[in-house]
């Protein structure tokens, strides 16, 4: 596995534990290509998960980037490109 896939892995791992205490759902049921609003999440889940986002990350997310993170894996790429383009 390559170090792109591993960090990658990690970025999800850490994201899929975020959404699963915000929404109250196990870890378990939360696939890559979930989607934040098939797992439960109502407009203020949304946002509470852009803020954990940025303060795990220590990142700073966008409304309108906010708004196009639809599933997990489009929130693993974001976050990944994110760092690797302030890097």
């Amino acid at each position: 596995m390559s170090v792109d896939q591993n960090e990658k892995n990690e970025i999800r791992n850490k994201i899929v534990s975020l959404v699963s205490k915000q929404l109250n759902v196990p870890e378990s049921s939360i696939t890559a290509d979930a989607t934040i609003d098939s797992l439960g999440a109502d407009s203020l889940d949304r946002v509470e998960i852009v803020m954990r986002l940025e303060e795990e990350f220590k990142l700073e997310i966008n409304d309108e980037d906010a708004e196009k993170l639809n599933t997990i894996d489009d929130a693993v790429n974001y976050i990944y490109n994110l760092k690797h383009k302030s890097s």
